[in-house]
């Protein structure tokens, strides 16, 4: 696989970077501050930690939103980042609103992609309810891995004003997580999104995550072909086309919903 981390000198500018950029947002925007759905996992962990050091504690609201697919352990985690990085925070449930939705249209109860997209969106509309009334941006949390291979909800978790980390695969997000300070067993643990029981990320995209950072960084973002890029991490081609396959049907979560063409 490839070696996709940053040397030392870069990891000080890449946070410096970062954090930079989620001022300038909230600068531009003539906002408070921030809003982030905070879910126990590397990616809302780092996030935090680099909005915190780039608006201060008080100008940082941290939602945890549990559904009751959701562990202990993870909106224990959760939790306690907010508390070590010092910034307010509120948990609400979202099942009692998954259940509204579920009451309104049943044929969809039983379908958990479709009610673990649903989970997601819930928690979108609840973290602009808050940014809405105390005039925050909502800061998104996903990366550039999951970006490209369109591993996010549409109008869910994909619903944000920016993406501070997204331009970081999976390992940069890691590496830079422990540059920063956060506590290793966040930074190590299984990524799951946790849309329904049982579920991680690894499993339902069918490779690691090292296997995936490598085969974009070759072939979607580099340059060379499938055939070149199985010999170069020793993987099957049908593993690359796999990537290339959700890459290519997951463009249209990465662009703005498509208008006519005008008319000459």
């Amino acid at each position: 696989m490839l070696d996709l981390r940053f040397s030392d000198p870069e990891l000080g500018q890449r946070r410096d970077h970062i954090v930079e950029f989620i001022r300038s947002q909230v600068d531009a925007a003539g906002a408070d501050g921030a809003v982030l759905g905070l879910s126990g996992g590397i990616d809302s962990t780092l996030t935090a930690y680099l909005a915190v050091d780039a608006l201060g504690a008080e100008n940082v609201h941290g939602l945890v939103l549990p559904a009751t697919v959701s562990s202990d352990e993870h909106m224990s985690d959760a939790e306690r980042v907010a508390r070590d990085l010092e910034m307010s925070y509120d948990v609400i449930e979202i099942e009692p609103i998954v259940d509204s939705l579920l009451s309104a249209y049943p044929d969809a109860d039983g379908d958990h992609e479709a009610v673990g997209n649903a989970r997601a969106r819930v928690r979108a509309v609840l973290n602009y309810l808050v940014a809405n009334h105390e005039d925050r941006l909502v800061l998104g949390t996903g990366n550039r891995s999951e970006a490209a291979v369109g591993y996010f909800t549409k109008y869910g978790d994909g619903a944000v004003d920016c993406h501070p980390i997204g331009n970081l695969y999976k390992a940069q997000v890691r590496q830079l997580a422990d540059y920063v300070g956060v506590p290793e067993d966040l930074v190590t643990k299984t990524p799951t999104a946790e849309l329904w029981a049982d579920q991680t990320d690894e499993d339902e995209m069918g490779l690691s995550y090292e296997t995936l950072d490598s085969i974009l960084a070759a072939h979607i973002d580099g340059p060379l072909s499938v055939a070149a890029t199985a010999r170069e991490l020793e993987v099957e081609e049908e593993t690359v086309e796999n990537v290339r396959g959700m890459y290519e049907r997951s463009a249209h979560k990465r662009q703005v919903p498509p208008a006519p063409a005008p008319l000459d």
